[in-house]
């Protein structure tokens, strides 16, 4: 795995004895003790997890605001200084390109956090669509991203920092927030369906916020998580992963992401017209809940029949660590999303039954 790429605190997740997995590129753990511990410790006291693997882009200049406009599908001239949003970036054709958080540093200072596995495509998209007057910067190396999520979070943060995070709302931010000596940018968001903060900070420092972190919340139940708990937990809160819930074909309006989609913002950005469409016709497919009767697990990519027919494909499917149930996420044709409605899953040789079920799976 020598070719893999590393965060900066590879060697000490390395001494915690976490497995580690190529993920998109990345030498990541996928868990440290186990992924239901984990999860279980997130969704009752706190998880701290490495997503350093994520990008980020700066933009900047004085026509920052339309640039983003353009290309993103929310309304980014909603924002205030201190304000996090979740938009989508589109294809003419609808398609997501990415889904991705922006933050409003100020007027015309925004920084882009973007997934893992799209940094190079994105980065490409967003200077194939730049204009004059704005410059897109990826700081990806420079900068590493830490998560403290679950109820323990603040107070276990709070233990590191004068500054008092009771007032970051949530999705709102600090920025050049000094947390055990180390200057960071707080925001009150996550991946877990839980309260908690994403911590940005210089790529050198990670590690002794890591380790500052960890000792903070030893006696709160604190403990380091990998990939494997990330999605489990995104997953019962019903939160979309790029490349499975969310992909070229997979339009946000179809992933359930509609908030994100302004279709009546006044400026034209990339895909308005299609996502526009999709709106006024009506979807002809759309993301659902299953919970499975006959006993198996949907797994990404599995089909999903109604009779003889090939109905859907299943997103994401697991065994729920909370609820203790198979279930999964299918984009379905439209008819066959009512809740109650039955479906069959093929799973390996067989096809299992299945319900359509309310989402999310877990609400805090």
């Amino acid at each position: 795995m020598a070719d893999l790429k590393r965060t900066p605190l590879f060697d000490l997740y390395k001494e915690s004895g976490a497995k580690t997995i190529d993920f998109g590129g990345w030498d990541l753990p996928v868990q440290f003790s186990s992924i239901k511990d984990e999860h279980e410790a997130v969704r009752t006291k706190a998880g701290l997890f490495d997503v350093s693997h994520m990008g980020e882009v700066e933009v900047k200049g004085p026509k920052a605001l339309q640039y983003l406009q353009k290309i993103m599908t929310n309304d980014v001239s909603k924002l205030v200084d201190g304000q996090a949003q979740y938009t989508a970036m589109c294809y003419e054709h609808g398609g997501t390109v990415d889904d991705l958080l922006i933050y409003r540093k100020a007027e015309n200072d925004y920084l882009l956090v973007i997934n893992a596995s799209n940094i190079e495509k994105d980065v490409k998209w967003l200077e194939q669509h730049i204009i004059d007057g704005v410059t897109a910067l990826n700081v990806s190396s420079n900068i590493a991203q830490l998560a403290i999520q679950g109820p323990l979070a603040q107070q276990i943060l709070q233990k590191r920092t004068a500054y008092d995070l009771a007032t970051i709302g949530f999705f709102r931010f600090a920025d050049d927030v000094e947390v055990d000596g180390v200057k960071a940018l707080i925001s009150r968001t996550g991946y877990t369906g839980e309260d908690g903060f994403e911590l940005y900070c210089l790529a050198s420092e990670a590690p002794k916020l890591w380790n500052s972190l960890l000792l903070a919340g030893k006696d709160d139940g604190l403990v380091p998580c990998g990939l494997g708990a990330r999605d489990t937990l995104r997953f019962e809160a019903r939160l979309p992963l790029y490349g499975q819930e969310l992909t070229k074909d997979i339009s946000p309006l179809e992933a359930g992401i509609g908030f994100a989609v302004k279709v009546n913002k006044e400026a034209d950005f990339i895909g308005k017209e299609a996502l526009k469409k999709q709106k006024e016709e009506g979807l002809k497919r759309k993301l659902v809940g299953l919970e499975m009767i006959d006993k198996g697990i949907p797994r990404t990519g599995y089909e999903v029949f109604v009779a003889e027919k090939v109905v859907g494909f299943v997103t994401t499917g697991t065994q729920s660590p909370t609820l203790k149930k198979n279930i999964g996420l299918a984009v379905l044709d439209k008819d066959l999303t009512e809740i109650g409605t039955e479906v069959e899953v093929q799973v390996r040789k067989r096809r299992l039954k299945a319900i359509v079920v309310e989402t999310p799976f877990y609400k805090r």
